[in-house]
């Protein structure tokens, strides 16, 4: 078929008609600022604002312990006065070391916990009474505890060699009751033992008997500066901000795996693995199911200095095995919310709907693909585009 050619144009009206393109392309027309490029990673990095653990990006060096390559840790068994143990160590070490591999998976291979156990009982100088382990327990009280079960053990272990240390109490010591962790304050005087200081420690307590060895990877998480996810004033569901949907959260939770966002904050997702938008526009991103390595893992539309929305893709396999749902799930940011309050809020898909047996509330609450999420004041909209078997498709859009 013979083509029919436009007729020539002039100079004049060819000059016009560039100008008016490129006019068009930097104003922009109807619609046109959601085709921009996606902003640099960094641009939807939050800073961190409570001086302690939350969830900035800038994570201090100083105070807490980068999650990279292989930590090594010494677990020690204690008991007491009151409460001498009768089981073996090694019983008690099996509840928890499971937790390395787990935190291994979990980070895409990125931190060891390469625990050496020294499976022999040390008697504490005190009663376990003693030691006012409930919650709401001091730093001072705290820090000598972890003092008199190093002491205890000093003779068999070089503390010298190990960057953390886990404190074990035997299963009959009732008052030891939960598992805080140890991160060393300069304004204290500290645990030095073979001319090494304690900075980070994780002191069990019977609660890792209900917890078993995910408590591991929630507790050596905090020294990496990770924040608690679920509501310290538990009101009527002390997981009503995130739900099971990171070990930060319900340790024992369906979807245990660290969000994005998290792992991003850990050094375990690159950048480049990140989709930002920071300013006006539009990007149509697959992402790929945070339980796996690669892949793009999370898209962010920045809200303002502290808050953000993140969507990424979950799957029930690896950590979240139990998952009740899946899909794309959806949350809000805000850095300067401090631990235990909400500072990551789980948005639910299904809010009306009835769990599953044996589901919790936001276990439903990823979006599926024709579902979106919008806030309206923040000029944010979530479309789930589609989904694949490893994958969601989404558009985030920010106007």
């Amino acid at each position: 078929m013979r083509r029919t050619l436009p007729a020539p144009r002039r100079p004049g009206a060819l000059l016009s008609s560039v100008l008016a393109g490129l006019l068009v392309f930097l104003l922009g027309v109807p619609g046109a600022p959601y085709a921009r490029a996606a902003d640099s990673a960094s641009d939807c990095a939050l800073p961190g604002t409570t001086g302690w653990t939350d969830e900035g990006h800038d994570t201090d060096s100083a105070v807490f312990q980068r999650p990279a390559g292989t930590i090594k840790v010494t677990m020690i068994f204690v008991d007491f006065p009151d409460a001498p143990a009768t089981e073996s160590a090694a019983d008690d070490a099996a509840q928890l070391t499971p937790g390395a591999d787990w935190v291994w998976n979990a980070s895409y291979g990125r931190t060891w916990l390469a625990v050496s156990q020294y499976r022999r009982w040390v008697r504490m100088p005190h009663d376990s009474t003693d030691y006012g382990f409930e919650r709401g327990l001091s730093h001072e009280a705290h820090e000598a505890y972890l003092k008199d079960a190093v002491t205890a053990a000093d003779p068999s272990v070089d503390f010298s060699r190990y960057d953390m240390v886990y404190v074990v109490p035997t299963r009959n010591a009732a008052a030891i009751s939960f598992t805080p962790t140890y991160v060393y304050d300069p304004g204290t005087a500290g645990v030095v033992a073979d001319g090494k200081r304690i900075k980070w420690a994780v002191t069990f307590g019977q609660d890792m008997w209900h917890w078993g060895y995910k408590l591991l990877g929630h507790e050596s998480a905090h020294t990496f500066g990770l924040p608690d996810l679920y509501a310290f004033d538990a009101g009527s569901d002390a997981h009503r901000f995130v739900g099971g949907w990171d070990v930060m959260g319900l340790i024992g939770g369906a979807g245990p795996q660290y969000l994005a966002w998290q792992s991003w904050k850990l050094g375990w997702i690159a950048d480049d693995q990140v989709v930002c938008r920071a300013s006006a526009g539009s990007d149509t991103v697959t992402l790929k199911a945070v339980e796996y390595g690669g892949g793009t893992k999370m898209a962010v539309v920045r809200t303002g200095p502290t808050t953000a929305y993140v969507v990424e893709s979950r799957r029930a396999v690896l950590a979240d095995t139990g998952l009740c749902s899946t899909g794309a799930l959806v949350y809000g940011v805000d850095s300067s919310v401090a631990t235990g309050s909400g500072p990551i809020r789980v948005m639910d898909a299904n809010p009306d709907a009835t769990e599953a047996s044996g589901c919790r509330p936001l276990d439903d609450a990823p979006y599926r693909a024709g579902q979106s999420f919008t806030d309206a004041a923040a000029g944010v909209r979530i479309d789930v585009l589609s989904a694949a078997g490893d994958s969601d498709t989404v558009r985030i859009t920010q106007s």
